[in-house]
């Protein structure tokens, strides 16, 4: 089966399209022969060595965490699928190979997918997703009728922020490029603003949860913005952010959790409707590394690139 790989962190230089021997599953794992993965940024930070005390020193090592596919073989021990299951999820950072033929990953970092979607449409889903709902559901805990900023509404976290606080009935203001306004209008944001003029200070107490997806406000910009009992959440941390999470209750750090329970509840938005995101391209997978150092060079484009083998 072809893998890309890479045998030292480093540049997307580093990438290689290789043909590998496929292994069999362990007792609780899955085989799955991919139909199609989407990139995150995540990819080349954990290819790049900024994530290596998580993912060690062991070479040569794949790249990709999101997939769907079809399970082709499955461990003795694994209870929740079977072979010709149609499915979907994240590997975790230390094992990510999804721009692959075909993986090999446990039983629960999948889910089943739904039929209403394509296999393109559910590999655009567990990363981006699953930090939305890590970010809006498991740590702010939102409510309904409480008022929402997604900072950064049309990026992939971003739509998925939009549209998992709306059908848990809460306002948003989402903050966009000035041609992306009618864009994050028709999403379902309520109140879209243009980046180039957002002021905090004019927003002094309005929001129960500020959620910085684009990574630019601080800490401290954020706590007044933020009502009483509100909370600013950031996924894109560098060391000052770091130092404001720790030292304000009310600044929380969001790292994204896949567990099959949170894929479940993706999947049920998805089928019903609720929660699609933006696929920019598809590439079959021999084309990839040129779209991936394209990618990396030039930012991300306007919604997930995919690849399929």
């Amino acid at each position: 089966m072809r893998r890309i790989e890479y045998s030292r962190y480093g540049g997307p230089e580093e990438l290689r399209l290789n043909n590998v021997e496929p292994k069999a599953p362990c007792d609780d794992q899955i085989s799955i022969r991919v139909k199609a993965a989407s990139t995150n940024p995540m990819d080349w930070k954990i290819r790049a060595g900024t994530m290596k005390m998580m993912t060690g020193k062991n070479f040569p090592r794949g790249v990709g965490t999101d997939f769907a596919g079809v399970v082709e073989a499955v461990g003795r021990a694994v209870t929740r699928f079977k072979v010709g299951d149609a499915v979907f999820g994240a590997m975790t950072v230390k094992e990510s190979a999804t721009f692959a033929d075909t993986i090999l990953t446990a039983e629960d970092t999948a889910a089943i997918k739904p039929e209403s979607i394509s296999f393109e449409e559910a590999a655009t889903l567990p990363i981006a997703g699953a930090t939305a709902w890590t970010a809006l559901i498991d740590t702010a805990k939102l409510q309904s009728g409480q008022r929402v900023l997604v900072n950064g509404c049309l990026g992939s976290v971003g739509r998925a922020a939009v549209q998992i606080a709306k059908v848990h009935g809460a306002k948003v203001v989402g903050t966009c490029s000035p041609g992306g306004v009618a864009e994050a209008q028709a999403l379902g944001v309520d109140e879209a603003i243009d980046y180039r003029g957002f002021d905090p200070k004019t927003y002094r107490k309005s929001f129960d949860v500020v959620f910085d997806t684009a990574g630019v406000l601080s800490p401290g910009q954020c706590l007044p913005m933020l009502t009483s009992k509100g909370v600013a959440l950031h996924i894109n941390l560098n060391p000052k952010k770091m130092i404001g999470v720790l030292f304000t209750r009310r600044n929380k750090a969001v790292i994204a959790k896949t567990p099959s329970t949170i894929l479940e509840e993706l999947a049920r938005l998805a089928a019903n409707g609720k929660l699609k995101l933006s696929i920019a391209g598809v590439i079959p997978l021999a084309d990839a590394i040129p779209a991936i150092t394209k990618l990396e060079a030039n930012g991300l484009p306007k919604g997930k690139l995919v690849i399929v083998p």
